[in-house]
């Protein structure tokens, strides 16, 4: 094990909560640490939406999704009687960046029994009262993902996670992978993502190396250049990194100085470790 790993499973240990196991891809090699043994697949909680922006990027890619389409232009046949008229500004971008006008927490099955909100989520959706309009303001909600899983399968035909499948799990050698679904059938987008930890970190990869993995062209750099600059989920950190979180203490980061992905499933596990690993890395090659 390098001394990177061995250093990061030692702060791992002594900063409190649970840490399932931690992953790396530094210099093309890949390590894979178990630090508390559990299942291998683990929620990703938030994490997932990364996955769901990466599928949005492959939309976009193929020249069938633009981050300025309007949503109601995207669900003509779907739209409701009686929508808030702010609807109509609502762009893809908007729903991307959480500036779509959702209540904060909204739809998070995390938290929310999903059978409060009937069973067809889209149509709950569109019968919302928008607080504000797209753009106006940023306010973080699950229903905004959910949303792109549908932009997702109304563009493609196939669900977020076959759509997935066939695009990203299969190419990058996912081992497992299975997505959290609403009544009707449709993966949720922003959270219940459950893959290994060694295949979470392949993500961080993709986008470290430009939108390509072990050689294959997966997006396009283009996309993974919008995603750094807009911030469509992944975050810049104060050292040159960038990174998305889960609930629960979920990672995914990735750092194109280093040349390392980074990534690891927990409970509660302190972030603090992400710290350590943009202050100190180096000094532990």
């Amino acid at each position: 094990m390098s001394k990177f790993m061995d250093r990061a499973v030692e702060e791992a240990k002594k900063r409190g909560g649970t840490v399932y196991g931690i992953s790396q891809i530094h210099n093309g090699i890949a390590e894979n640490v178990t630090i508390t043994p559990a299942n291998p697949c683990q929620d990703t909680y938030s994490v997932a939406k990364a996955f769901t922006v990466t599928a949005i990027g492959m939309l976009w890619d193929d020249g069938v999704l633009d981050t300025d389409e309007r949503i109601v232009d995207i669900f003509r046949d779907e739209l409701c009687d009686g929508m808030d008229p702010k609807w109509q500004e609502m762009t893809v971008h908007h729903v991307l960046k959480h500036r779509c006008g959702f209540p904060g927490g909204y739809v998070d099955i995390d938290c929310i029994d999903v059978n409060t909100m009937g069973e067809d989520l889209l149509q709950y959706l569109f019968k919302t009262k928008l607080l504000y309009s797209p753009g106006e303001q940023k306010t973080y909600s699950d229903g905004a993902y959910y949303l792109l899983s549908r932009v997702v399968t109304k563009k493609t035909g196939f669900g977020l996670d076959e759509f997935l499948w066939r695009r990203l799990f299969f190419p990058l050698g996912f081992r497992e992978a299975a997505w959290s679904k609403c009544p009707m059938g449709y993966a949720m987008g922003a959270t219940g993502l459950y893959i290994y930890t060694s295949d979470m970190v392949k993500l961080g990869q993709l986008y470290l190396d430009g939108g390509v993995y072990n050689g294959k062209r997966i997006i396009s750099e283009e996309w993974v250049d919008i995603v750094k600059q807009r911030e469509y989920e992944f975050e810049r950190t104060p050292h040159g990194g960038y990174r998305k979180g889960g609930m629960r203490g979920q990672m995914v980061m990735f750092y194109p100085e280093q040349n390392r992905a980074v990534a690891w499933h927990s409970h509660e596990g302190d972030v603090a470790v992400d710290r350590w690993i943009e202050e100190y890395a180096q000094e532990a090659e």
